[in-house]
């Protein structure tokens, strides 16, 4: 090997570690701060569905602004992007670890969440465009396999340093991201990668169609558990936005620099994936936020403790994603996401069952289980859809892809938490009427704990009879996943085909500029969490 090659391959070594190390506080922030939330509820003085909004205006704004975000970087540049995304980042992680006491605390940090979204999705698609742009054909598929895996591996990290960091402070989950940040920088400011612009007009109509459809559609439903199904502003909101959704879609389709390429839903399996990974992101997301809340809440264990249920998960998850892997490589994608999807519905339905004993060893079993079948169905389908999609770039499928599944996840956390809140009201209503409170006494109390105000903080104190509540609500949420992953079974099994995928032919001048993730380069099935 030559200096000047083995210099390059410094180079591109020293790129890819640049963006990983940018990313990887996109994929903390997705799990981290769930194992925090009592914490922070607590200290905050914030209700249960501020807290939750905390959690999901992170992940919608990253579903509203993704697509936004990716032709932002191919209009203005990649590197550039990619930096401003960094330091909007890293900015809003600090103020959210600064919220400060008092009334404005929920408003502050659900704002500044949402603004970790927009870094997110500003920096994301840019980072795995310098990717693709620094590796050439033949390296691109192990270096995407690399950067996926290892940041996205960062998913499961992130709720067992944040049981570690909130014993110093749980403003630390949030400051964690300024050093990550500051090497990300440095990194980028080395390596200094090589990247191309073309200026285009920005679709700001599509742009403030899908942001409205998107945050109308999910505010709706988390709101409906506060403002109640009779109140019509709950219909009129998921109404409206879904029909900005339908209007987004028609208007892309006319339109010459359109923000999403919507055509590219005409590859019947392309939309087929992409249904799967809508349905299946209700569920693999928001039960990081559930089994964090029920193992403090229920089963009174610190933050610490409750985070080894997410770990059990993840077990389960890992160890399954190498078999699914070798299985889309050899017999397609159907049989792993069928058998996944059904997999992963029996494991949430039995973890249900045993979630009332209140022992975390009757659930251990379930809970891998669970976590096997999301990791046997999620990557598959997300790489076939991508692999689907070979004759469009590979960024414009990605981002479709990643709208796609922070819009499920957005949506699988607002219907789920409705539930929650809900139940747990209704179940604290009917134990406290059975001990003698008279029933509107009894509603109004339970309105109030139901929403967890008012606390001491104290997790251990909190009588046994309210902590079975907390479970059986729970319980009624892991069969909501259930029934999640079920319908998502379905789905793949009469909308999906048998066989591997075959590579889409295509001229020698556009296959230098598509890039593709063929055969065995597939490698950003196991760790694209």
């Amino acid at each position: 090997m030559t200096v000047a090659a083995s210099t390059r391959g410094r180079s591109k070594g020293l790129v890819l570690t640049a963006m990983i190390f940018a990313v990887a506080m996109t994929f903390i922030d997705q799990t981290i701060v769930s194992i925090a939330a009592p914490t922070v509820q607590h200290d905050l003085g914030l209700s249960s569905s501020g807290i939750q909004w905390a959690i999901n205006a992170y992940l919608l704004s990253l579903a509203a602004l993704f697509a936004f975000g990716g032709r932002l970087a191919d209009t203005v540049g990649h590197r550039t992007m990619v930096v401003v995304g960094v330091i909007i980042f890293a900015a809003a992680s600090a103020l959210c670890g600064a919220t400060p006491h008092g009334s404005g605390a929920e408003a502050w940090l659900v704002a500044f969440r949402a603004v970790q979204g927009l870094g997110g999705a500003i920096m994301f698609p840019a980072a795995i465009a310098i990717v693709v742009a620094t590796f050439d054909l033949r390296s691109r598929g192990r270096a995407l396999a690399l950067f996926f895996g290892l940041a996205g591996g960062l998913t499961a990290i992130g709720p067992i340093a944040g049981g570690y960091l909130i014993q110093w402070t749980w403003r630390a989950i949030f400051w964690i991201n300024i050093p990550v940040a500051l090497i990300a920088l440095a990194l980028i400011a080395i390596s200094k990668p090589v990247t191309e612009h073309r200026p285009a007009p920005i679709d700001y109509r599509g742009l403030a169609l899908i942001v409205g459809g998107v945050g109308l559609s999910v505010f709706g439903f988390q709101q409906s558990a506060l403002w109640g199904w009779g109140n019509p502003a709950i219909e009129i909101c998921i109404i409206i936005g879904v029909l900005l959704l339908a209007v987004f879609c028609a208007v892309e389709l006319r339109t010459e620099s359109p923000l999403i390429n919507v055509h590219i839903f005409g590859n019947r399996a392309f939309a087929v994936e992409n249904i799967i990974l809508l349905i299946a992101m209700m569920a693999f997301i928001p039960v990081f936020f559930f089994a964090s809340v029920y193992g403090q809440i229920a089963l009174a264990e610190k933050a610490t403790t409750a985070s080894l249920l997410i770990l059990y998960f993840f077990l389960g998850f890992v160890v399954c994603a190498q078999i699914g892997g070798r299985m889309l490589d050899r017999i397609g994608a159907k049989r792993p996401v069928v058998l996944g999807c059904a997999l992963a519905a029996v494991g949430f339905f039995l973890w249900g069952q045993h979630s009332t004993t209140l022992s975390a060893g009757a659930q251990t079993i379930w809970i891998i289980i669970a976590g096997a079948g999301m990791g046997l169905m999620l990557g598959q389908a997300n790489t076939d859809a991508i692999n689907r999609a070979s004759r469009y770039s590979y960024g414009e499928a990605t981002g479709i892809t990643q709208t796609v599944r922070n819009y499920g996840a957005s949506l699988g956390f607002a219907i789920l938490g409705t539930i929650l809140i809900s139940d747990f009201r209704s179940k604290i209503t009917g134990s406290l009427i059975s001990r003698g409170v008279p029933g509107p006494a009894a509603a109004a109390q339970a309105a109030k704990i139901a929403q967890l105000q008012g606390g001491s903080g104290n997790i251990s104190a909190i009588p046994g009879f309210i902590r079975a509540d907390f479970a059986a609500a729970t319980r009624d949420v892991l069969y909501g996943m259930a029934i999640i992953m079920a319908v998502a079974a379905a789905v793949a099994l009469r909308g999906l085909r048998r066989g591997v995928q075959q590579d889409i032919a295509q001229p020698a001048d556009v296959a230098e500029q598509v890039p593709q993730v063929p055969g065995r380069e597939r490698g950003i099935r196991t760790g694209d969490l």
